[in-house]
């Protein structure tokens, strides 16, 4: 079939053609966001997940929703090298000087502004990557004490103000959220639980791995009563079907049956695999309907070109003796597994990989699911292993 036309969007962060079965999800959120807003009882979200399942589609799908009803939506990615007041101060910067802009020089953001300038300021000193900068004098004794905790909740509680008077909301969205330090997310957590006691229109959208929760939890011991953890995972056989047919059905192209319970099958379901093998059965395919033949052929494609990117990205991120722990994961199957199991494949006692588990939850390839337990964050990834690395 014609291969411009081919509607399916596998890639990272990609919105897919047909975002199924995830809008109470985006219900929920938005209805949140105008409670804090008016002033009303709200958590802020943290989307948990494996990758591949959608977190950052839909993040960036809040943040639409967000800025079309007239909140203040900063969007920012937490990388493994970067510090909280390094993502954070650009984006406050930006949305703070529209606020000036657009609602003139009201007093509660000229003080947010401020506030701001004294936290770049003492941050700068703090952290070698915070580089936004403010042409303004800053208020002496707000928010530039150099204690992270004591500062961003000053900040913060300005910014909720400033948006407070102007009716309107300041949403911050944070990918990749289980990279934050785990002192740093403390001040956040510390920040958005005075906003939240003060009934200030300021929250927190976030995504992130698994770990994110136990993270949460070491960080603040309250975290788990002031944030909503949402848990995204494989879609239902239905949303999984409505994400493949949908977008075809619109350039009258149809599934046989058979074929679409392969592709379930074959992807577990997940969005980022429905895309991937939705592509490649486009692809296959001569005319409607695609068949399980099709399906048969692209999947040969689809694994090759997963093995070269989706996955390959990852795996050349690991020491060697990463990859050969990850391997002795994956030959006991796709998980989750004990530890001592792990071990016990490696010939070797349980305290001797301490630092390789450690490692790799820190590279957000595993987590541990339940105390003693170690699981992939990347599904179908021991399928990967077994076909790339051989275990002696």
């Amino acid at each position: 079939m014609d291969p411009r036309k081919n509607p399916y969007a596998p890639g990272a962060g990609a919105p897919p053609p047909e975002l199924a079965g995830r809008d109470q999800i985006l219900e929920d959120a938005r209805i949140a966001l105008d409670r804090i807003r008016g002033g009303l009882a709200a958590k802020s979200a943290i989307l948990i997940g494996l990758r591949g399942v959608g977190k950052t589609v839909l993040l960036n799908r809040m943040r639409v929703h967000a800025e079309a009803d007239k909140h203040f939506a900063l969007w920012m990615e937490a990388p493994e090298d970067r510090s909280l007041p390094g993502i954070l101060a650009p984006a406050l910067r930006t949305a703070l000087l529209r606020l000036n802009r657009l609602y003139g020089a009201a007093e509660g953001a000229k003080r947010a502004l401020r506030a701001l300038a004294g936290f770049i300021s003492a941050m700068k000193l703090k952290f070698g990557d915070v580089e936004a900068s403010l042409e303004l004098e800053s208020e002496p004794g707000l928010a530039d004490t150099g204690d992270l905790e004591v500062d961003l909740a000053d900040l913060l509680e300005a910014v909720g103000l400033a948006a407070q008077e102007r009716n309107t909301a300041f949403v911050l969205f944070i990918d990749e959220l289980q990279y934050v330090p785990e002192a740093q997310f403390a001040a956040l957590i510390t920040a958005l639980h005075r906003c939240a006691q003060r009934q200030l229109p300021v929250t927190l959208i976030g995504a992130g791995l698994p770990q994110i929760v136990g993270l949460s939890g070491r960080a603040k011991s309250y975290a788990e009563r002031l944030f909503a953890f949402v848990p995204i995972d494989a879609l239902s056989p239905e949303a999984a079907r409505a994400a493949l047919e949908s977008p075809a059905q619109k350039l009258n192209v149809a599934y046989e049956p058979a074929a679409l319970e392969e592709i379930l099958r074959r992807t577990e379901r997940y969005p980022y695999f429905l895309q991937e093998w939705g592509k490649h059965a486009w692809a296959a395919a001569q005319s409607s309907p695609i068949t399980r033949g099709d399906v048969d052929m692209a999947s040969q494609n689809a694994i090759d070109e997963l093995d070269a990117s989706f996955f390959r990205v990852r795996f050349d991120r690991l020491t060697p003796t990463e990859k050969r722990y990850l391997r002795a994961m994956a030959e006991l199957g796709s998980g989750p597994h004990r530890s001592g199991d792990i071990a016990e494949k490696l010939g070797k006692q349980v305290n001797a990989f301490g630092p390789v588990r450690a490692g790799l939850i820190a590279k957000g390839m595993i987590y541990s699911p339940n105390h003693g337990d170690t699981a992939f964050t990347v599904p179908l990834f021991d399928g990967f292993l077994k076909r790339t690395l051989p275990f002696h």
